[in-house]
């Protein structure tokens, strides 16, 4: 065996070598910039028909359904190493609940087999219910919180992700149904105008990913080889990389970037 050679380290890395260890955190991260030309037209035009706030948000959570049944490997839970395949594409989106103080969110099922529209609509009437405090299986989740003293409410909130993912059980006592953060999340900076961020992946969410809606702006765009002014929409991704490979990514995100760039040749007709 060839003899290795060492060397010292120089001061920088001996600081860095003291202040972290190895790297044992498997997220990734993804931006991605859309055209949103023909999307804020198609949403114009369904909100003129239907009268429901459908908002480019709800675009991205169908992309992202879209994308999860194109790849449906990526649909799965990992737990005591087996890959746990979901029965349904739910997403879970989060929300302002008191202005910009409190957040909290919704698991909307089955969202690549329905319209955009009535997403948004059934996303609408819930999140006003968690507003109104009219959501019983909420409240009781916001009291075990607040009331849990900080060690103790470590504990409930992993064993709280263990039972309701792992186990696959619904604790209504503790106010969590099963599986309550769906296949993946969406939440949204644009509301706070902020183009960019990345949100982190909690080891309770159990989901393989976490997309950011930016503030749409406005932005160079090539088209046909000139550059125009456009509105863009920024959307970043957090991704958990022991459940995403090259191969399956590709496709999820080849899927999404088609709905996004034209939502209404996807869209069924109401």
């Amino acid at each position: 065996m060839a003899r290795r050679t060492r060397t010292k380290l120089g001061t920088w890395r001996r600081i860095a070598s003291g202040a972290w260890g190895p790297p044992t955190d498997p997220q990734i991260y993804g931006s991605l910039d859309v055209d949103a030309t023909r999307m804020l037209e198609w949403i114009a035009a369904e909100r003129e028909r239907t009268g429901v706030r459908l908002t480019p948000t709800h675009i991205v959570g169908r992309a992202l359904a879209l994308g999860l049944a194109a790849a449906p490997e990526l649909n799965v839970l990992i737990s005591r190493g087996k890959a746990i395949h979901r029965e349904t594409i739910d997403v879970f989106f989060i929300a302002s609940v008191k202005g910009d103080d409190e957040l909290s969110g919704v698991k909307v099922e089955r969202v690549d087999e329905r319209s955009a529209v009535d997403l948004a609509r059934e996303l609408g009437e819930r999140a006003a219910k968690v507003r109104r405090g009219e959501d019983d299986v909420m409240d009781r989740s916001k009291k075990l919180v607040n009331s849990a003293p900080m060690p103790l409410l470590r504990k409930v909130i992993r064993l709280g992700g263990w039972l309701t993912s792992d186990a696959g059980l619904d604790a209504p006592g503790m106010g969590l149904p099963r599986y309550p953060f769906g296949s993946a999340m969406v939440t949204s900076v644009g509301m706070f105008g902020l183009t960019h961020g990345y949100a982190p992946l909690a080891a309770y969410y159990k989901v393989p990913l976490l997309i950011m809606v930016g503030a749409l702006h406005e932005a160079p765009v090539a088209v046909d080889g000139q550059v125009e002014a456009r509105q863009v929409l920024p959307i970043t991704a957090t991704i958990d990389h022991r459940y995403i490979d090259g191969s399956a990514l590709a496709r999820f995100a080849a899927a999404g970037k088609a709905y996004l760039a034209d939502p209404g040749a996807f869209e069924p007709s109401e």
